[in-house]
């Protein structure tokens, strides 16, 4: 008897009459989280709005929704009334309907960090109940990297991923939430590494896409090709040495020309990155960061100390320096090739050991019960409550934890309070600029009984 085959879902039509391309006069209000959008409303319904600055009026076209969405996300397409703080884009390429890549070129640089600041305030007050005050947190965005003269744009992408038209193979860069193209000739926000590549002046003919890789503190330049289906690579010239590698259908890594890895400088050592790995892209990030944990944490000499997520072993590293030969370290990492990196990058170092599975995973099978320090940089949804109810329980001195997403950190951080810990101190550093992301650092204590 022939097994029944099941017919494919239906692709889901959202329901109501589409919206999209309508226009409404909205005043703008407070920007919201996620997405470089400010909250405004239009008859009672709620509207996201790109381009925009609270406090401004606007046309705003619906660019998603219908007339039973619960929202609409749209573009300001027409400024009537405009903040204090709105500049020209620099971009070319920025605006309603164009590159995705940067939130803010509209926006003066502190005005920037004033919506980033906005943006933590309330996070941390819906999801942790928390002021500033609570949180140890000044209210403030740090900048980090000189400053600039007015209208020229920060070149601090260290890492950059192009699209590239299949049609014409020229490269561009997502439009926001699309797959459609914005042809580009040069990148404003990519780092000088990057650009002067010249990835953009040529065309690439059967390639998707394009990551390119400048490192920081050596001259490694890496970009790895990911081809169409069935397609040949082609030929690879570009203005300066650069490493080749490609994506297979299968997401392999596979090495075409010279390294598989690029060497990172900093916080004293060089730093060993395989495979397009993870690596903050602010060229001085890796620097700011290292820098607010060990403030934070103060590590003494012969302490122990845990590392979570740790990557390539940029935390564990300093802290090893700092609790010495009478110290120790273990820092959980789960991409393999990452924690071949760390091995490779910490194995002068006798107090380090490094360990491949997931936090959540390996820590309770790792018979700690208790520790000292703990420094842990989870993903952009955060640790949760089950490893934070764990890390809580293991009764540490101080703990420091790095957030790229302010309400993962707000959930988090009211989980530790649960745990009995509280922040101390809570630092935010602008190291996306033009972008609507920025990163934290707690320093958490128990909470005084």
């Amino acid at each position: 008897m022939a097994k029944a085959v099941k017919a494919p879902a239906a692709p889901r039509v959202p329901a109501g009459d589409p919206l999209v391309g309508e226009r409404y006069e909205v005043e703008v209000g407070a920007v919201a989280h996620g997405g470089g959008h400010c909250v405004a409303r239009h008859e009672g319904r709620v509207l996201f709005v790109r381009h925009a600055l609270p406090g401004e009026r606007v046309i705003a076209q619906v660019t998603e929704g219908t007339t039973k969405s619960r929202f609409l996300r749209a573009d300001a397409v027409e400024i009537l009334e405009a903040a204090k703080d709105r500049i020209a884009p620099p971009c070319p390429f920025a605006g309603p309907g164009r590159c995705g890549g940067c939130d803010w070129q509209h926006v003066t640089p502190g005005g920037q960090r004033k919506l980033k600041v906005a943006v933590l305030t309330e996070q941390l007050a819906k999801l942790a109940g928390l002021t500033p005050a609570e949180a140890g947190w000044d209210g403030s965005v740090e900048p980090v990297g000189g400053k600039l003269p007015a209208g020229e744009v920060p070149a601090w992408r260290s890492r950059v991923q192009y699209a590239v038209d299949p049609a014409s193979g020229k490269v561009g860069l997502r439009k926001h939430r699309s797959h459609e193209i914005q042809p580009i000739d040069r990148c404003l926000i990519a780092a000088e590494g990057v650009t002067e590549l010249g990835i953009e002046a040529r065309d690439w003919p059967g390639i998707t896409s394009i990551d390119a890789v400048a490192a920081t503190g050596s001259s490694d330049r890496q970009i790895i090709l990911t081809p169409a289906p069935g397609a040949q690579l082609p030929l690879v010239e570009l203005d300066k040495p650069v490493s080749i590698s490609r994506i297979d259908e299968h997401d392999n890594f596979h090495r075409v020309h010279g390294r598989t890895f690029v060497r990172e400088v900093a916080a004293g050592r060089t730093w060993r990155v395989s495979n397009g790995g993870f690596w903050q892209i602010h060229p001085e990030a890796p620097d700011t960061l290292v820098d607010a944990v060990l403030d934070g944490l103060d590590p003494q000499w012969g302490e122990n100390a845990l590392d979570l997520y740790c990557g390539v072993g940029l935390f564990a590293g300093a802290l090893a320096d700092r609790v010495g030969e009478d110290g120790a370290v273990l820092g959980i990492e789960s991409s393999k090739q990452a924690v071949v990196d760390a091995r490779h990058n910490l194995a002068a170092l006798d107090n380090v050991r490094i360990e491949h599975d997931k936090v959540e995973s390996l820590l309770p099978r790792t018979g700690i019960t208790s520790t000292d320090l703990i420094v842990l940089d989870p993903p952009r949804a955060g640790a949760g409550r089950e490893t934070v109810a764990h890390l809580a329980g293991l009764e540490a001195r101080r703990i420091a934890y790095v957030a790229c997403d302010p309400a993962a950190l707000a959930r988090d951080l009211a989980f530790f309070r649960e745990g009995g810990y509280r922040p101390v101190s809570l630092r935010a550093f602008d190291l996306f600029p033009m972008t609507h992301h920025f990163e934290c650092v707690a320093i958490l204590e128990p909470i005084a009984e």
